[in-house]
């Protein structure tokens, strides 16, 4: 990847040398298990708008240029090649189901179904009951 490469430990050069409107770049790790169908890795795009008073630090927002570094680093100056973004629409992991197509289900999807349709109906009874057991009335 061409391009500058800022590195936390390196969070304070960064601070001084990030520019107001240029897009900076981090490289965010996906949980895999939250997100089983999305890529692996995601970058996402910064630009400093305003500078903190005291410091004058690049920043936009919560977020100024050294804590950007420190927590999200390595920062990139250019887009991660081969990568997406994370504010861009997601992989498509399956197609429109044709509404005319005959989808049958096998036993275990249906008692698994069932399964779970008991198991709501079971909390919400259990939920009645013990709410109708709390109410009360100071007149009473």
């Amino acid at each position: 990847m061409a391009g500058k490469v800022w590195h936390p430990h390196k969070a304070k050069r960064f601070a001084r040398e990030a520019q107001l409107g240029v897009p900076y770049y981090v490289v965010l790790d996906v949980a895999r298990n939250l997100a089983p169908y999305e890529d692996a890795q995601l970058y996402s795009v910064y630009r400093f708008t305003a500078r903190r008073p005291f410091t004058d630090t690049p920043c936009d927002g919560a977020m100024d240029a050294v804590s950007l570094c420190q927590n999200y680093g390595p920062v990139y100056d250019h887009p991660p090649v081969g990568m997406r973004n994370v504010a861009g629409p997601g992989p498509q992991v399956a197609g429109p189901v044709d509404a005319s197509a005959i989808h049958d289900l096998d036993a275990t999807e249906i008692r698994h179904m069932e399964k779970r349709a008991k198991e709501a109906s079971d909390l919400r009874r259990e939920a009645a009951e013990k709410a109708a057991k709390r109410r009360w009335s100071r007149f009473s």
